[in-house]
């Protein structure tokens, strides 16, 4: 409200000094020192509306004024985001001017109390509603630096261009390849030593009687060696590996249109006249839009949810711009560079607009 104030104050100024200028020229020229002459009246009435109307043409086709452009401040209507157009200018300065002087300041200290007291809390005064008007701040939002967590590291999202967390997936085990070896024989188990048996005792030693054959003793039979146990044949057993991933709801978002077009966003969205993607991009909403002005581009902006789950918007080098409307402030998007929207937010796309909820 300050700087509203300050704007003001500064504009009275330069515009008070500009008349005070055409006084002085006109009393130094064009009036008697013993009677006012009437050409002197008219020409400083003639410069008075002439700063007037000059302000005016300012205020109506580029939303400013000197005292605005000096504190960063800017008229846009309330419902389009644009100027608010000469007529309603001209009117919005005809009431400042009436409450100004001829009120000695009354006025204006009525149209600031009406500005505090506003039922909407966007600090907007009579003459505001009178001509459908709002003052938004045109400074540039600083950028937010996220303090990166002592954690998993960062990995850059270039769709919404901020750095998010990379999430913590489950550790995956690698099965080892294993090692073919060449089977070595086995040596078969040595059967503890056996003591040599004794020798049978020799028969006593008798004489043979003739005739009688020769018998050889029995021969003892060599011992078998045990069998040898089974070779362990067949192929390795090979380690199982089991894969898990941590499933993450990423939030839906529904965009609404002033056309009456409404659709949860699924994928990539072209929006413009007639959109038309470029060759091999996978886009899944296509939005043709109607522009009574010709103010919307043939393929004016894209949007999307990115991977963590940001609704994020881009203006496609369109030839009148995008503009963010966010909490009564406005901001003209720049071409070719994402921007991350939030819940509650417009997007002015010519004379188009698209509002953003988020469903979950």
């Amino acid at each position: 409200m300050d700087r509203r104030f300050y704007a003001f104050t500064l504009d009275r100024l330069i515009a008070w000094t500009l008349d005070g200028l055409a006084a002085v020229v006109a009393w130094r020229l064009l009036i008697d020192r013993d009677h006012v002459g009437a050409a002197g009246v008219a020409v400083i009435l003639a410069v008075v509306l002439l700063v007037g109307l000059g302000f005016s043409v300012l205020l109506g086709l580029r939303g400013t004024s000197p005292g605005k452009a000096a504190l960063g401040l800017r008229v846009v209507s309330d419902a389009t985001g644009t100027p608010i157009g000469v007529p309603a200018a001209l009117l919005r300065q005809l009431v400042l001017g009436i409450s100004t002087l001829p009120t000695f300041g009354l006025g204006v200290a009525t149209l600031a109390w009406t500005a505090v007291m506003d039922p909407g809390r966007q600090r907007r005064g009579w003459h505001d509603h009178l001509t459908h008007g709002i003052v938004v701040d045109v400074r540039p939002i600083p950028e937010l630096v996220e303090e990166a967590p002592s954690g998993p590291r960062h990995i850059v999202n270039l769709t919404a261009m901020r750095l998010v967390p990379a999430p913590q997936a489950a550790p995956v085990p690698t099965p080892s390849r294993p090692r073919t070896r060449t089977p070595q024989p086995q040596q078969p188990p040595q059967p503890p030593p056996v003591p040599p048996a004794a020798p049978p005792a020799a028969p006593a030693a008798r004489k043979l009687q003739i005739g009688e054959p020769l018998v050889a003793p029995p021969s003892i039979p060599p011992t078998a060696p045990p069998p040898l146990p089974p070779a362990a044949t067949g192929p390795p057993t090979a380690e199982r590996t089991v894969i898990r991933t941590d499933g993450k709801v990423l939030a839906r978002w529904r965009v609404s249109f002033d056309s009456g077009e409404s659709f949860l966003v699924e994928g990539l969205a072209l929006v413009g006249r007639r959109p038309e993607p470029r060759p091999g991009e996978p886009v899944r909403h296509l939005v043709p839009l109607r522009s009574s002005d010709m103010s919307l581009s043939k393929t004016h902006a894209q949007f999307q949810v990115a991977a963590d789950g940001v609704l994020v918007v881009m203006d496609r080098g369109s030839t009148n711009g995008s503009i963010l409307l966010r909490q009564g402030v406005t901001r003209e998007l720049a071409a070719g560079k994402p921007t991350t929207l939030v819940d509650g937010d417009r997007v002015r796309f010519g004379d188009r607009t698209m509002t953003v909820a988020r469903e979950a």
